[in-house]
């Protein structure tokens, strides 16, 4: 009986081949909300009036997480890789706001999640305010967060 050769192995291609991909630079503005988010995870006792300081803060007319933002945008149009991350970054901000709120009794009525989803939405919209508008969206952010009693 005749032995049959033995195959050699093909090596796989070279498209074949597992390539290590390398994941992106996190963009300015992702670095800066993934920060926040642990800034406003950070506070600790009492956080909910420190965490709307910080957060208007960060948002206003003049801050660069604004424009940090922008930008991000702008560079993720057409990447679908850039804006989920960037959307992954801003619901961490989100989410450390939510455990803030969940801690904290208000006298707004929302949910924890919905009342995190509005306060981050008010304090982003202070970057297109006017500067001598921004001290009366404060008085308005302090409404949405004042106490039960």
């Amino acid at each position: 009986m005749a032995r049959s050769p033995k195959r050699r192995a093909r090596r796989p291609t070279r498209s074949a081949r597992a390539t290590r991909s390398v994941p992106p630079k996190p963009s300015e503005a992702e670095q800066r909300l993934l920060a926040l988010a642990r800034e406003l995870a950070a506070l600790g006792v009492d956080p909910l009036p420190r965490a709307v300081d910080l957060l208007a803060d960060a948002y206003a007319p003049d801050a660069p997480l604004p424009r940090a933002m922008y930008r991000a945008s702008l560079a993720g149009r057409g990447d679908k890789t850039k804006m989920l991350a960037l959307a992954w970054a801003r619901e961490q901000v989100r989410m450390a706001l939510e455990e803030i709120l969940i801690g904290s009794r208000t006298a707004v009525g929302l949910t924890a999640e919905t009342h995190a989803w509005v306060l981050l939405a008010a304090c982003e919209a202070l970057a297109h305010e006017p500067p001598s508008a921004v001290a009366d969206r404060r008085r308005a952010l302090a409404e949405l967060t004042r106490r039960a009693h």
